[in-house]
C-alpha cells in the first residue's frame, strides 16, 4: 500500500502529465471529505472528475467572455420588459435565451430607436451564448467594414472572413448608423454571404428595411442583404419610446422635488 506522501506524489505527476490541474490541486481535500462521508472509491473518483469538469467549464465560459469583445456587460435576465415597445415580452426572452435560433443557423434583428434596448438585448442574447460555450464575437457595423478593409489592403481577407464564418453567433450592432460606401457594403456582404444558412447574425439596427438603402447604396445589394438577415429570422421589434431618456428625465424631476 501507498503512503499518503507517495500517492500525493503520484497523483501529482500523473495530474500533470494529463493536464488535470484542478484535480492535482483538489485531490487531497476531496480525498478527506470522501474518508468522512465513507464514499466508495468509485464515489471519490466520479467527485474529481466532476470537480475538473466543472472547472474546465468554468474557465471556457469566461474566455468565450473575453473573446467576444462585449463593450459592456448586459443579461436578459435584466432586460426591463415593462419599459420596452410591445414586441418583447417575456417569451420573447425565453426564446432567445434558449439560444435555439443557433440550431439553424437563423438571424435575429433587433429593430428599434435609439435608447429603445436593442444593444442590451443584442449583448445579452451574445452574453448566453458565450456562457453556453458558444464562440461569439460583437462588433459595430463600422468597426467590421474598416477591419474588413484594412484586411484586404494587406491581402489578408480570406483568412478574416473565415475567421468570423467560424463564430457561432456574431453580433452586429449600430447596423444603419453610418452610411456604407460600396466597397465597404461590398465587404459586409461577404461576411453575410459567408454565414449564411450556416451560422447565426444578431443584428442591431435603428433603420426599417425600408430604409437600409441609406447605408446601402446598391439597389439589388440591399435586397440581398435584406433577404439573408430576415430569412427565418427572430425579429424583435423594440419600438420608439427611449426609455433611457424617460429614466433621465424621471431622474431630473425627483430631483428638482428635493
Amino acid at each position: 500500500m501507498r503512503s499518503t506522501d507517495a500517492a500525493v506524489a503520484a497523483i501529482g505527476a500523473a495530474t500533470r502529465e494529463l493536464k488535470l490541474p484542478t484535480i492535482r490541486t483538489n485531490a487531497t481535500r476531496l480525498a478527506e471529505i470522501a474518508e468522512r462521508e465513507r464514499s466508495t472509491h468509485l464515489a471519490f473518483l466520479a467527485e474529481c472528475l466532476a470537480t475538473e469538469l466543472d472547472e474546465r467549464s468554468e474557465r471556457r465560459r469566461k474566455r468565450r467572455i473575453l473573446e467576444a469583445h462585449f463593450p459592456r456587460m448586459k443579461r436578459l435576465d435584466d432586460f426591463d420588459v415593462s419599459a420596452a415597445g410591445d414586441d418583447v415580452n417575456a417569451a420573447v426572452l425565453a426564446s432567445l435565451s434558449s439560444l435555439g435560433f443557433l440550431e439553424s443557423g437563423a438571424p435575429v434583428v433587433f429593430l428599434g430607436d435609439s435608447g429603445t434596448g436593442k444593444s442590451h438585448l443584442l449583448i445579452g442574447t451574445g452574453v448566453q451564448a458565450a456562457e453556453a460555450g458558444k464562440r461569439v464575437r460583437y462588433v459595430t457595423c463600422a468597426g467590421l467594414v474598416n477591419e474588413l478593409a484594412e484586411a484586404a489592403d494587406e491581402r489578408m481577407l480570406s483568412k478574416v472572413i473565415s475567421r468570423y464564418g467560424r463564430l457561432d453567433l456574431l453580433l452586429l450592432d449600430e447596423l444603419g448608423y453610418v452610411h456604407l460606401d460600396p466597397r465597404g457594403a461590398e465587404l459586409l456582404f461577404q461576411v453575410i454571404t459567408e454565414r449564411e444558412e450556416k451560422s447565426s447574425i444578431a443584428v442591431a439596427t435603428n433603420a426599417p428595411f425600408s430604409e437600409w438603402g441609406k447605408t446601402f447604396s446598391d439597389p439589388r445589394l440591399v435586397a440581398a442583404i435584406v433577404d439573408r438577415l430576415t430569412f427565418n429570422a427572430t425579429i424583435v421589434e423594440t419600438g420608439t419610446a427611449s426609455f433611457r431618456l424617460a429614466a433621465s428625465q424621471a431622474r431630473k424631476a425627483a430631483t428638482k422635488k428635493r
